[in-house]
């Protein structure tokens, strides 16, 4: 089988270039970057470098065929029978899906068919349910008038994807979007473009309009800058730092005033109370919360909060347990962790290591380069332990594997230390007593807390963060309606 993906991954032909209203076109400039695969080091592919003039195309083309209705004034149930044969179409593409993200930014190859993959075909499925769904009001007024209330589409919906989950994090801002009646143009990362480039192609063969979903690949500080500060675009979706989702709000501010939804950075914590049973079932679940995706989470459990009394006895059994996460051959489908997204991340990874040390920190596991070669990018799982929570390594996010133990004098000291952050995103719980968990699921500050689990969930549940985590949300109904906007209509009924 390891061969076989390797094979077919040589046999991949991607398509590199933009696709604006329905057509495949080079870059205005002819510029292109290139696609490396982060394992090796070797070449994927050159794909078209979108241009300022490239986005002002799509996002007029964008504008026009939402003016014109081609899917906005579609029948409802029409728009559902397409959106579910997009999403047929991409389940049965999931071995290209698979391969595509997998050779751009190092997911495991297992990752992307049991999570990523099936992740966004039920979003897609979720919101194409959702689509005639959405209802108005008609509040209760005085006898001589008649109110009700509409939601309508916003227009033009900007969406700007990261490299973590190149696929899904697609899906989760254009099946919301083309749900609501929206025209989209895409602008995924540059370090993992080509499954953006399939989606909107797979779009087009389900029968979606020309137009509707144009996605233009290129480099975020020329395309993606020229995306948000569009006086076309009504909304963007990003997902990303803390820092560019500053500058988005900033381009918003400095454009139209348009909408933003920002799901960004997070140091999210896991509190381990003292009740915990066993510590090393416990332990493996938590090493799943803080290395899973090689660390490159935004909301990764990256502070281990360990009840004074069994902190050492937890140390050890997260010791025992980061060694089932050492990176390997993404394509192999034994292997559960990849490498990281390319050469520079690798190095500021490293750089925050050194750092630790240099601090005097106690390295418990881990701590280098992976020894899989000088063209890969993998890093082992690394923890820290002897520090607290104003440790460089407790504050800054990292997005890669590694992680801090930090001990805590009980529920309270445990919230006080999880709030103490910048960032709100997300945040564990691991312990048996009922009424601990709901008093600090009340009092921290964040977005999701899961319980005795990690990143657990399903469309149900709302996506995003608190604090400078962003706002908006993603997945959900919530979702859905951050892509419309009301309308109040008064009628007089007595002249």
């Amino acid at each position: 089988m390891l061969q076989d993906w390797h094979a077919n991954a040589q046999k991949l032909k991607p398509e590199t270039r933009l696709l604006i209203d329905g057509k495949w076109i080079e870059a205005g400039d002819g510029g292109s970057f290139a696609s490396i695969n982060p394992a090796n080091g070797a070449h994927v592919a050159d794909l078209s470098a979108a241009t300022e003039a490239d986005v002002a195309k799509a996002t007029e083309i964008a504008k026009q065929r939402f003016d014109q209705g081609a899917w906005s004034n579609r029948p409802l149930r029409d728009r559902v029978a397409t959106l579910y044969r997009f999403a047929k179409l991409v389940e049965e593409n999931a071995a290209t899906f698979a391969l595509l993200d997998s050779i751009e930014m190092g997911k495991p190859i297992s990752e992307m068919l049991n999570i990523d993959v099936p992740g966004s075909v039920l979003t897609l499925k979720f919101m194409a349910e959702c689509v005639d769904k959405i209802g108005g009001t008609c509040p209760t007024t005085n006898s001589d008038a008649l109110h009700y209330i509409m939601r309508q589409p916003l227009g033009v919906v900007g969406a700007i994807t990261p490299w973590n989950y190149p696929m899904m994090m697609a899906t989760w801002k254009i099946a919301p979007a083309l749900a609501a009646g929206n025209s989209v143009v895409l602008k995924p990362s540059e370090d993992a473009s080509l499954s953006s480039l399939l989606l909107g192609k797979l779009f087009l063969e389900a029968g979606g309009p020309e137009g509707v979903l144009n996605v233009i690949p290129g480099r975020g500080a020329v395309a993606g800058q020229a995306l948000a500060r569009s006086m076309q675009v009504d909304k963007i979706a990003f997902t990303g730092s803390t820092g560019v989702g500053r500058l988005m709000h900033e381009y918003a501010a400095q454009s139209n005033l348009k909408r933003v939804s920002a799901e960004l950075g997070g140091k999210s914590p896991q509190i381990i109370l003292e009740d915990v049973q066993d510590l090393d079932a416990v332990a493996t679940k938590v090493a799943r919360g803080l290395f899973g995706n090689q660390g490159e989470v935004c909301s990764a459990g990256t502070r281990i909060l360990v009840a004074r009394p069994i902190y050492d006895n937890f140390c050890q059994a997260l010791a025992k347990a980061a060694p089932l996460y050492e990176p390997g051959d993404p394509l192999d489908p034994a292997t559960i962790m990849g490498p990281l997204v390319n050469k520079p991340h690798q190095q500021k990874v490293l750089g925050f290591i050194d750092g630790a040390v240099a601090e005097g920190h106690t390295q418990v596991v881990g701590g280098a380069a992976h020894e899989a070669g000088d063209a890969g990018c993998y890093v082992s799982p690394t923890l820290f332990a002897g520090l607290d929570n104003t440790a460089r390594i407790a504050r800054e996010e990292i997005f890669g594997p590694v992680g801090c133990v930090i001990p805590h004098d009980g529920p309270d000291d445990a919230v006080r230390i999880a709030n103490d952050s910048p960032y709100g995103l997300a945040a564990g719980i691991w312990t048996n007593n009922l009424t601990a968990t709901h008093q600090i699921a009340r009092d921290l500050e964040c977005g999701m807390v899961w319980v005795n689990g990690y990143m657990n969930g399903d469309m149900t549940q709302p996506w995003g963060g608190w604090k400078e985590s962003g706002e908006g949300r993603d997945k959900c109904l919530d979702a859905l309606l951050e892509n419309t906007q009301t309308k109040s209509v008064w009628v007089t009924l007595e002249s």
